[in-house]
């Protein structure tokens, strides 16, 4: 009875364990096993279901689940012998060195004591009116700016980088006064000056009225002054000698300067003794006359600068080969115009710079690319944001009837005598035509009739009543001297080719300190480039130029740094004729200059080819294989 009680209860424990086991597995709250030897102890929270599934029977099998197991221990001799250690010496690398020798620094505190005048009347003569007072004057010597000279993209020498980079900023010497500067320079002519530094080869194309001479001075100064150059060959045009020498005189008054001049004997010996004298200045007339003694010898120049540098635009004008031909170190080129007519204008002018490295049929968006380390190009608008604006207003002006009647006979006869003409007709042909329409637009051939002359005459009456100065351009001398006929009560002023060279600056002396003087007449060609006539404050274009570069330049005579006020520029158009239609060509010219200096896409139209000369009277050009037709406006 014992016995079977005894399995009774290992078999009611059994069943127990079981269903304990599976109430677990399928319950939310599981009890937690404390020991495996005696899983009847439990938590109230566990995980029964661990619990491996084993039936332990109450025949003793499965026993083996409740013993410890047995571990085996087994000794093994760890001990090594010790590895050997040898100690190599290494000595540590050599570190190279680059040493780079620098010409010796430009000794500033000197050069500036040499610039300080010995007399005061030296001191009052240089001292000369102060244009930049009210926009460049600094109440302390601070350098408010930054600019370094920064080596050109082509020099690959580390130690001409270096020595270009490890060159002071340009305001900290102006600031401490070691290079003294008659006024203080604008940030931008700063900018200007490191920018001609360190070039070989470059272009300073900024707008007409920017300073590009005090620009080219200072750089020419500082080189002079480091030992980097020794003789500078300054070529300009014959006006503008006159102006080099004041400015060379204001910006520079301790550089000794020769200007080339004076009979043949004379001028050889100024050319043999051009080596020893820091800058020489010749027009580019002189140095055409004078070739055998320009390259004479040994004759070599450390830096050439070209002045108004489109005069060699055509690589095979007599000009263009003799400067070409001068033997030179550095090279130059000052041009408010780099792009006057097309892209040949800017080849030619890199043949004198970099020969070779433009050539002709490239596309002007390629052409800009490749010229964008050599050009430094700033407009007024975007470096002068206090400057006077500049208004601009185009007078549409009706012909008079005796003018109207005229013109429309030549215009209907001349566009005839071309047709007749056939395929023997020339450019020159339409050149001629197109001169007899303009001249017909600014005066009556019989009668002297001017709707123009009547328009300026008004304009000009309100300018000499409130005291302002004007400016009139005209392309023909003849045409100036009619105007200055009837506008005798105003005491205007001539300024043209005509004029010689020994009275034009007295004309501008007068014109500018005579209060009765309200108008100078000047041409194209004699008063559009060089000149500073900032107190002016109207100019008129009484008839257009072919070039919208060269109109631009008559007009920043006038609107350039130390303006006065606003410039009001009026360009005469006489409306439905000749004219009209040369203003539009005109403005699609400005298209091909703005795609070279931006490196914007190429424009639609290159300017006035001579498909578009022809096209001024729809006039087809000879070999089209269609008959000549004219229209008459």
């Amino acid at each position: 009875m014992a016995v079977w009680q005894a399995d009774e209860q290992r078999s009611q424990a059994t069943i127990n364990q079981l269903s304990m086991r599976r109430a677990a597995q399928s319950a939310n709250d599981l009890p937690e096993v404390l020991s495996w030897a005696n899983p009847e102890v439990v938590h109230l929270r566990g995980a029964e279901s661990l619990l491996p599934d084993v039936e332990i029977y109450a025949t003793g099998w499965q026993a083996a689940l409740q013993r410890a197991p047995a571990v085996k221990f087994q000794p093994s001799n760890w001990q090594m012998e010790r590895p050997p250690v040898l100690t190599v010496g290494v000595k540590p690398p050599q570190v190279k060195v680059l040493g780079f020798a620098f010409p010796e620094s430009a000794n500033w505190e000197s050069f500036a004591r040499r610039a300080e005048p010995d007399t005061p009347e030296a001191g009052k003569r240089n001292s000369g009116p102060k244009r930049h007072a009210t926009k460049a004057t600094r109440k302390d010597n601070k350098p408010k700016g930054r600019t370094r000279v920064l080596p050109p993209r082509d020099i690959i020498k580390l130690e001409d980088r270096l020595y270009y980079l490890l060159q002071p900023p340009l305001e900290s010497i102006a600031a401490t006064q070691a290079l003294r500067f008659p006024f203080e320079p604008f940030p931008y002519q700063f900018e200007g000056v490191a920018f001609l530094y360190s070039r070989f080869a470059g272009i300073l194309a900024d707008e007409m009225g920017l300073g590009k001479t005090m620009q080219a001075i200072t750089t020419i100064r500082m080189l002079l002054c480091s030992g980097e150059v020794r003789n500078v060959l300054l070529i300009c045009p014959k006006p503008l000698v006159s102006n080099w020498k004041k400015e060379f005189e204001l910006w520079a008054p301790e550089i000794p300067f020769s200007i080339v001049q004076g009979n043949s004997s004379r001028r050889q010996w100024q050319w043999e003794q051009a080596s020893d004298v820091p800058v020489t200045i010749a027009n580019y007339e002189l140095v055409l006359r004078d070739e055998l003694f320009v390259n004479a010898g040994e004759q070599h120049f450390d830096l050439v600068v070209l002045d108004e540098a489109q005069r060699i635009k055509n690589r095979s004008s007599s000009t263009s080969q003799v400067v070409r031909r001068i033997p030179r170190t550095r090279s130059w080129a000052l041009t408010g115009t780099p792009v006057e007519n097309s892209c040949e204008d800017l080849v030619g002018i890199f043949e004198f710079l970099c020969p070779g490295y433009l050539y002709t049929g490239m596309e002007p968006a390629r052409i800009g690319e490749m010229v964008s380390d050599y050009i430094l190009r700033r407009t007024k608008d975007l470096v002068m944001t206090d400057m006077p604006p500049r208004m601009n207003r185009d007078a549409q002006i009706a012909l008079s009837p005796e003018q109207w009647s005229q013109y429309q006979v030549a215009e209907k006869d001349g566009v005839i005598q071309l047709n007749n003409m056939g395929d023997a007709i020339t450019i020159q042909h339409v050149f001629e035509l197109v001169l007899r329409l303009k001249q017909i637009c600014n005066f009556d051939p019989l009668t002297g009739a001017s709707s123009k002359l009547d328009r300026l005459e008004a304009d000009l009456e309100e300018v000499a009543a409130s005291g302002k100065k004007a400016i009139v351009f005209s392309q023909w001398v003849k045409t100036l001297e009619r105007i200055a006929e009837r506008l005798e009560r105003f005491h205007p002023l001539q300024y043209h080719g005509r004029i010689p060279s020994n009275q034009r600056d007295p004309i501008l002396e007068r014109f500018k300190e005579d209060p009765d003087c309200s108008v100078i007449l000047m041409s194209y060609g004699a008063g559009a480039v060089g000149l500073n006539l900032q107190f002016c404050e109207y100019v008129f274009l009484f008839d257009r130029w072919w070039n919208p570069a060269v109109e631009d330049q008559a007009i920043n005579r006038a609107h350039r740094i130390g303006a006065r006020g606003a410039v009001t520029v009026t360009r005469m158009i006489s409306s439905g004729t000749i004219e009209e239609r040369i203003h539009q060509v005109l403005e699609e010219k400005r298209e091909l200059f703005d795609t070279i200096l931006s490196q914007a896409k190429g424009p639609a139209r290159s300017g006035l080819s001579q498909e578009d000369i022809f096209g001024l009277f729809q006039l087809k050009m000879p070999g089209s294989g269609n008959d000549l037709i004219g229209k008459v406006a």
